[in-house]
């Protein structure tokens, strides 16, 4: 159960919760912050368990009553650069950009400059601070090599309309997918829990015994000798989710440097050598205007090195 004034957030952990450490459980809640975030306001003393002021390792018990208190948004220290961007729209609340594969979303180690964030900063002016110092105005993201559709906030009540709309799954994500592998399924659901890799800290996977929920519907579009274009729709939105569900359950998508491998196939090798990098795109985006309510869907055409795949796979063997 859970409920917040617009400044706090309050949780009743359940039966199901108990044993966890606090950090770990409001990481479940998909609160704005990262994980690390909340830990860092945690041991600032931003959360209360049974009114008690609690560190992050705190264990927790059924019916604990969490309350946690976001510190206020601090200024983004990243330094806005002139770098060109495909706006889709873009109003005094949002902004709507085609992503293009090779570019990183936000700072992080060995990428300080040539950001999404950093074009944005530019472009907009300023952004939403709820998302931190170096996240202003990201309440999604889309992986380094992923291209497509991806909303930013220019508010903190865009921002946090934007992010309820995220947690409630009401947003629509469709991508396309090239599986190197050829689909038995025409259609299909795959709902496993979800978490980090347990010896490989970068990585995620869908076999854990326990942890966050995962959904994503799949759909083909198109088949190949040894590949399949699939629609992935994503009723949640895990980290890496497509790529690992895919790599997982289904065939790996073609190109995947983390969760792929080097097909048996030559010349299917040589498309994805050409691509270069996973064949992922986020093609549709759908949600709610944050302010007036109006539902807004976006569509990213698929970029030319993506095209370039399925046009060398259409063309057939040599």
């Amino acid at each position: 159960m859970a409920s917040s004034d617009g400044s706090s957030f309050a949780f009743e952990v359940g039966a199901a919760e108990g044993g966890l450490r606090l950090d770990q459980y409001l990481a479940g809640r998909e609160l704005p912050q990262t994980r690390s975030q909340l830990k860092r306001c945690i041991d600032a003393g931003c959360c209360l368990v049974n009114a008690q002021v609690a560190r992050p390792a705190r264990r927790l018990r059924a019916g604990d009553r969490v309350v946690y208190t976001p510190p206020p948004p601090v200024p983004s220290d990243v330094l806005p650069e002139a770098i060109a961007l495909v706006v889709l729209f873009e109003d005094d609340q949002v902004v709507v950009v085609d992503k293009p594969a090779g570019m990183v979303v936000h700072p992080a180690a060995g990428h300080r400059s040539g950001t999404l964030v950093a074009a944005l900063l530019a472009h907009c002016g300023e952004l939403a601070e709820v998302g931190g110092v170096l996240r202003p105005g990201i309440v999604h993201r889309l992986d380094k090599l992923t291209s497509g559709v991806l909303v930013a906030s220019k508010t903190d009540a865009a921002h946090g309309g934007l992010a309820a709309q995220f947690k409630a799954h009401s947003v629509e994500r469709r991508y396309l997918a090239l599986a190197a592998g050829e689909l038995r399924a025409d259609s299909g659901r795959i709902e496993t829990a979800y978490g980090r890799h347990p010896t490989e800290r970068k990585r995620f996977t869908s076999r854990v015994p326990t942890g966050r929920r995962a959904v994503t519907h799949f759909q083909v579009v198109e088949r190949f000798v040894g590949a399949t274009l699939v629609e992935a729709r994503l009723e949640t939105g895990r980290t890496h989710q497509v790529r690992v569900h895919f790599a997982e359950h289904l065939a790996p998508l073609l190109g995947d440097p983390t969760y792929g491998r080097a097909p048996r196939d030559a010349r299917l090798r040589e498309v994805g050598r050409a691509l270069g990098r996973q064949a992922l795109h986020a093609q549709v985006l759908g949600f709610d205007h944050p302010r007036s309510g109006e539902r807004l869907r976006f569509v990213s055409p698929v970029p030319e090195d993506f095209a370039a795949a399925l046009a060398a796979l259409r063309s057939g063997p040599p």
